[in-house]
């Protein structure tokens, strides 16, 4: 495990996100309420990154930030080489359609669809045709090894199960990054450690860049990057040079220091 300081760039290949001296300020009343103050980040293509601190610290913030969901009050969000701060909501909505996919805490499935007819459902905002989405759907729950439950309904399926039709519904419209907020803050201790394997696993055999806001240093400690942030500042960047999630004890003690 290497720490480096927030400042530092990592240099050579292009990163797929760049975040140029972002800030985010919220009128409460009276008051300015200071979310984000001058964050400088890059990740790269493939990446996991988890951004891990305290409630209050800005990281649901920055999630937000990175997936045009919230605007910037100053700074620059450059992803794949596009300045979200530059668009308007259509074009947001546009780039959000075509690059980005989400995987949320509280699952957000329809619960009188089946899994299948969940995870196919962006497809039918790109004009996908059914035997395709189908199709299309069908591979993906296979990915997360839910080929058997396709026809389970939300209610029908475990809290783990449920995340993993998430996952599938995340990559079944084939975005460059994917974006986590608390996927595992609803499941137990042995199913969160479950799912995470299979995010894990999943959106690295894709090649895809993967995002995720946590507050357990347990989970953050899968990631190959981890981001703490405190007062919406960047404090220290981890690296976790480990290979199996056994071998993750040290990031994991490093990251409860900071924590």
């Amino acid at each position: 495990m290497e720490s480096i300081p927030a400042e530092k760039k990592t240099t050579g290949q292009k990163p797929i996100i760049d975040l140029r001296s972002v800030t985010k300020v919220y009128r409460v009343g009276s008051v300015d309420v200071h979310a984000l103050r001058g964050i400088d980040l890059q990740i790269m293509p493939g990446e996991f990154c988890c951004i891990i601190g305290r409630s209050g610290s800005g990281k649901s913030t920055l999630l937000n930030m990175l997936a045009g969901l919230e605007p910037v009050t100053s700074g620059e969000v450059v992803i794949n080489g596009k300045h979200l701060e530059r668009m308007n909501q259509s074009e947001l909505i546009l780039f959000r359609q075509k690059y980005v996919g989400f995987i949320f805490q509280s699952f957000n499935l329809m619960p009188y669809y089946t899994a299948l007819e969940n995870v196919a459902f962006p497809l039918s905002f790109r004009g996908v045709p059914y035997d395709k989405r189908m199709r299309l759907a069908k591979k993906a729950l296979k990915d997360v090894g839910l080929e058997s439950h396709m026809n389970h309904m939300p209610g029908q399926m475990s809290g783990g199960q449920q995340q993993r039709v998430g996952i599938a519904r995340a990559l079944v419209t084939d975005p460059d990054i994917i974006f986590a907020d608390e996927p595992t803050g609803n499941l137990d201790s042995k199913t969160s450690d479950d799912v995470m394997r299979s995010m894990c696993d999943t959106v690295k055999s894709h090649g895809k860049t993967f995002i995720m806001v946590t507050h357990d240093p347990n989970m953050a400690a899968y990631a190959d990057k981890v981001i703490n942030i405190l007062d919406g500042r960047i404090t220290d960047i981890y690296f976790n040079r480990h290979e199996t999630v056994g071998d993750k004890a040290e990031i994991r003690e490093e990251i409860k220091k900071e924590a």
